[in-house]
C-alpha cells in the first residue's frame, strides 16, 4: 500500500473517494503513454502486414500496400512510395508526441 492511500483511509475517505482523488491521478498518465505507443504499434504493425501483402485486401486501402507498390515505380515516380512512407511516419510520431504532450501536462507529480 502507498502512504497516501494509507493516509487517506486513516482519515476516514470511501474506498470510491480515493479512488478517484488519489489513485486515478497516479494511474492515468502512463495508461495514456501506453494506449499511445499501442496505437502507433498496430499502426507500425498493419502497414507491415500490408507491405507483405499479408494484411488487408486490395479494395480497402493500405499504407503499406500503397508502399510495396510504390517499389516498382520508384525510379519514374519516386513519390508514388515517399508519400505513404512519410504518412506512416508522421502519424506514428503524432501518436507517440500527443501521448507525451498529455503524460506531461497530466502527471500529478510534476511541479507545474
Amino acid at each position: 500500500n502507498e502512504e497516501f492511500v494509507e493516509a487517506a483511509r486513516a482519515l476516514g475517505a470511501s474506498d470510491a473517494a480515493i479512488l478517484w482523488r488519489h489513485i486515478l491521478p497516479n494511474i492515468l498518465a502512463p495508461i495514456i503513454v501506453e494506449i499511445s505507443l499501442s496505437l502507433s504499434f498496430a499502426i507500425l504493425a498493419e502497414a507491415a502486414l500490408s507491405f507483405f501483402n499479408l494484411g488487408t485486401q486490395p479494395p480497402d486501402p493500405s499504407w503499406g500496400r500503397m508502399l510495396s507498390e510504390g517499389r516498382a515505380y520508384i525510379n519514374q515516380s519516386a513519390w508514388m512510395g515517399i508519400f505513404p512512407g512519410l504518412a506512416i511516419m508522421f502519424t506514428v510520431m503524432g501518436f507517440n508526441f500527443l501521448g507525451d504532450g498529455l503524460r506531461d501536462s497530466l502527471d500529478p507529480k510534476q511541479n507545474r
